[in-house]
Formats: C-alpha cells, sequence, structure tokens
C-alpha cells in the first residue's frame, strides 16, 4: 500500500498558523463559564441573563458562518481571519467595560459570536482542506480541532489566574490583547488554492456554488449531519457554559470547575488526533455515532456517581475525549461527500446547525435553573440527544456525489 503523498511547506505553515489560531479563539472562548459567578455578582444579574450572551454568541457564530465560509472561498480565508481577529479583540476589551446584561449580550454575545466566524474551524478548516491531500485530511483536520482544545488546557487555568489576580474586567482586557496575535497569523492561510482533487471531488454539474448548495439540500445525508450537530453544540456549550457553576452548587471549590474544563481541553487534545486518524481509516458515520453514543453514557454515569473532585475529574476527562472529535468527523464527512470547492459554505452551513443547539444548551440550562432551582432536566435532555445523535447518524449515504451521478 502506497504512502500519503508528504504535505508542501505551505501546508505546513497553513496548518501551524491555522491551529495557533483556533488555540487563541477557542481557548479564550472555552474559559467564559468561568465569568459567570464574578459577573453575576459585580453586576447582579442572573445565570438567564450571562446565559442568554453566550447564547447569542453562539448563535451569531452560527447564522452568520455560512456566509462568512461563502466571503473565505471566494477571497480567501487569511483576509477573513484578519478581521475576526481584529473584531474578536475589540469584542473582549468592550466587555470589560459593560455595566449591565445588555451590554454583555452585545459584547460578549453579539459582536464576540460575529468575529468568532472569522478565526474557527470552519474558515481555517477550509483553507487547510484545499492544502492538504485527501489521503491526509482526516489527520490535518484533527491536528486544527486539537489546536482548539490545546488552547482550552492552557488558557482555562490562565482565565482563573486572571480573574483572581486581575479580577474579571483585567481579564477581558488582556484577553483582548492575546487576540489581537490572530491579525499576524492570519498571512499563514491567505491565498489558499483550491486542492488538485478538489475538481475530482465534485460532479461536472456543481461548479457553482448554487449547484452545490442545491446538491446538498437533496442529500438526505447532509440534513442528518446537520441534526448530529445540533447535539454537540447542545452538549459542549451546556457543559462549558455551567459545568463551574454546576460543581460549584454541589459544594466544590471553584478551582474544581477551572481543572474539569482544562482537562476537557487536554484530553481532547488526544481524542481530536485520534477521530482526526480514524476519519481516513474508519467509516466516518459509525465513529461519530459512538462518540453521541459514548456521551449519553458518560453523562448517564456522571450523575449516577457522587459529585466529588474524583467524579469530576473523570467526567472532564471522558467528556474531553469525545469533547470537539465530531468536528474532523463532520467536516471530513461533507468534504467525502460533496468534494472541497465550497467546504467552508456546505460544512458553514452544517455548524450554524451546531451552533442553534450550543444556543439551546447554553440559554436554555440557564432558564432551566432559573425555573427549577438546579439543571437536572438539562442532563436528562442530554442523554436523551446523545442517543439521538448516535441514530441518526449510522444511515448517512456517505459515498462520493460523482459515483452516484455515475450510477444514475
Amino acid at each position: 500500500m502506497p504512502s500519503p503523498p508528504a504535505l508542501s511547506r505551505q501546508a505546513v505553515v497553513a496548518l501551524l498558523c491555522g491551529a495557533t489560531i483556533v488555540t487563541i479563539a477557542m481557548g479564550l472562548r472555552q474559559g467564559f463559564g468561568l465569568l459567570l459567578r464574578p459577573i453575576e455578582v459585580d453586576l447582579g444579574v442572573g445565570r438567564e441573563a450571562f446565559g442568554l450572551a453566550i447564547a447569542i454568541q453562539n448563535l451569531m457564530l452560527g447564522l452568520a458562518q455560512p456566509f462568512v465560509g461563502a466571503v473565505a472561498d471566494r477571497w480567501g480565508a487569511g483576509r477573513v481571519a484578519a478581521v475576526g481577529g481584529l473584531v474578536y479583540a475589540a469584542a473582549l476589551a468592550l466587555s470589560a467595560a459593560v455595566s449591565n446584561a445588555l451590554g454583555l449580550h452585545l459584547t460578549l454575545g453579539f459582536l464576540l459570536g460575529l468575529a468568532m466566524t472569522g478565526v474557527t474551524f470552519v474558515v481555517v478548516l477550509g483553507a487547510v482542506g484545499r492544502l492538504v491531500p485527501p489521503e491526509r485530511r482526516g489527520v490535518a483536520f484533527g491536528i486544527v480541532t486539537a489546536g482548539g482544545s490545546f488552547g482550552q488546557f492552557l488558557l482555562v487555568p490562565a482565565t482563573q489566574l486572571g480573574i483572581e489576580a486581575l479580577g474579571w474586567r483585567g481579564m477581558l482586557l488582556a484577553g483582548a490583547g492575546l487576540a489581537a496575535l490572530m491579525v499576524p497569523l492570519a498571512r499563514g492561510i491567505r491565498s489558499v488554492p483550491s486542492s488538485p482533487g478538489a475538481s475530482r471531488a465534485l460532479p461536472a454539474g456543481a461548479g457553482t456554488l448554487r449547484d452545490g448548495l442545491a446538491e446538498a439540500a437533496r442529500h438526505p445525508g447532509y440534513w442528518l449531519l446537520n441534526a448530529g450537530f445540533f447535539v454537540c453544540g447542545f452538549h459542549i456549550a451546556f457543559v462549558s457554559t455551567h459545568l463551574p457553576a454546576f460543581l460549584a452548587d454541589q459544594g466544590l471549590d471553584p478551582a474544581v470547575g477551572a481543572r474539569a474544563l482544562a482537562l476537557v481541553g487536554l484530553f481532547n487534545i488526544i481524542g481530536s488526533y485520534v477521530f482526526g486518524l480514524s476519519a481516513d481509516r474508519l467509516r466516518k458515520r459509525n465513529v461519530l455515532a459512538a462518540i453521541y453514543l459514548g456521551r449519553a453514557v458518560v453523562f448517564a454515569v456522571f450523575l449516577a456517581l457522587p459529585f466529588t473532585p474524583l467524579s469530576a475529574t473523570l467526567f472532564a476527562c471522558a467528556m474531553g475525549f469525545l469533547w470537539l472529535g465530531t468536528v474532523p468527523l463532520t467536516s471530513g464527512l461533507v468534504g467525502q461527500i460533496f468534494g472541497v470547492r465550497h467546504l467552508s459554505t456546505l460544512f458553514g452551513i452544517v455548524f450554524m446547525s451546531h451552533q442553534i443547539g450550543a444556543f439551546c444548551g447554553a440559554f436554555g440550562a440557564g432558564l432551566a435553573y432559573r425555573a427549577t432551582g438546579s439543571y437536572d432536566i438539562v442532563w436528562t435532555i442530554s442523554i436523551a440527544l446523545g442517543v439521538l445523535a448516535g441514530l441518526v447518524n449510522l444511515p448517512i449515504r456517505d459515498r462520493r456525489i460523482e459515483r452516484e451521478a455515475a450510477a444514475a
């Protein structure tokens, strides 16, 4: 069996710069759950208000992502990432000056969500996917995804230390300075051409964006991917936003919540690489189903055990391994079925479904807590959704469109 082709220098640079951009963008974002209680006390806003800010952020990231992905496909990922980095830094700086819930919603919610469309998975994976040979695309996507987790492992503890040393406002200003580094890094993913195999992965009639969108709309598997990724967003937003507060409600030290989020990031470095590697060797839809079903099991076991620092640590490790392994598999399936010519746009639409789920997970959990005084119903819903997502991925037809067109 011939070995996969080597990566070009441009591909290596794009991979390193793209992974670093995602490391900063996702690492800062995953620490926002640590701000919930300090902001709740300082501004006198409820958890549902903070949850709504994070939900707006997730919703904006989802709704704007297909359009920003199309801009990246047309004008280049580097330009989009540079603008996204600037807006990201500005959003954090402005959020440090807010005094009420509306200010949180506009800065940490709307503006930051818009900024993230240019510096997270859709734009970066689209750029990397055009340079990396199909045989290595799964591993490359896994490395970029792992960058987000590495950032979480590094920056979540740093966020906790920053809050303790500088207060939550000072920490946000420090984060703004770090976010500005994404602007020069964007040069590494600029002017990325289509890969040689891109056109062969698409049928002859799918050259335009309109053709590509019509093809995806007719494919049942595309809608099943949207459904599964909705669940992924729900899980991640609920856990990252509310887990620290949930653990504190159980009488655990706030440092346990910070450590749990950091461990999620650490173990997802392993999980993202393993699942990215599996995307090149195993049937992606089956691995996706296993991830979602595994999450349901992890949630159920966590709730069945006493809430202690040890159980929180074990939960974080297990959940971290399954955290973002869905990203290289889902984006890989989109590229496998439809090709990479419109990958940023088509995966952007799937990612929009993910972010709508994230809106429900972040805001819905806050509403549930306000109404019932606990997160019990949200944990139950999370288990049920995990089982559902596992089942809907199994029937996806994952053959390339060109084969289906030829057979017809």
